[in-house]
């Protein structure tokens, strides 16, 4: 990808700091990583409404949503995969800018990709959660059928399949699953969010 030239960045006269006094909150990700059918955009949304409750400025970004429009032309090749991060990573740091709380549920399989996402957000900005549910839980939840059709070989490099996964070395936090409710694993996350004092 060939980068633009000529091009100068123009500071906002509101900066992120005056956008978080507003809104009386901070500004972050939390970037919910796992396999498919390991919960994430469940997790994502009870957050969500969570936050929204406690009057915490938060978004959404889904993998799936988000390939129906901006990356709808990236395939799932490692190259497209690590494109689709880079993306999501600056979209999220636009969010953080604004004020707001970026929630991000995206299978992002590669240790490489995630850190790369981390390096384009602040200090403090990115809190990675790995949302930790076994494969064979995972295969039997299967919402959207695909692990079906990748053992049938109908979907090829297909995450946890024929494709690995690259378990976090050190996430920020971990929930898990299968040994607790989506309940229970939004009220873990909510009291880190709170013991690091983010909300």
């Amino acid at each position: 990808m060939s980068q633009a030239q000529n091009i100068t960045w123009h500071q906002s006269a509101v900066t992120k700091e005056d956008r978080r006094k507003q809104n009386a909150h901070q500004s972050f990700v939390i970037w919910l990583t796992g396999l498919s059918g390991s919960g994430k955009s469940t997790l994502a949304n009870e957050l969500a409404k969570e936050l929204y409750q406690r009057q915490v400025r938060n978004y959404v970004l889904d993998g799936d949503n988000i390939r129906h429009g901006l990356n709808k032309d990236l395939g799932f090749s490692d190259e497209d995969r690590k494109e689709n991060i880079r993306r999501i990573g600056e979209v999220s740091k636009l969010f953080v800018d604004s004020g707001t709380v970026v929630l991000t549920a995206f299978i992002s399989p590669f240790i490489e990709d995630r850190e790369s996402a981390r390096q384009i957000l602040g200090e403090g900005e990115f809190h990675e959660i790995y949302v930790k549910c076994p494969l064979e839980e995972c295969e039997v939840r299967d919402p959207k059928g695909l692990y079906k059709k990748a053992r049938k070989g109908e979907i090829r490099e297909f995450t946890g399949i024929d494709s690995p996964y690259e378990e976090p070395a050190s996430p920020e936090f971990v929930v898990d699953t299968q040994a607790y409710s989506i309940e229970e694993c939004t009220a873990q996350v909510i009291a880190y969010l709170e013991s690091k004092n983010l909300i």
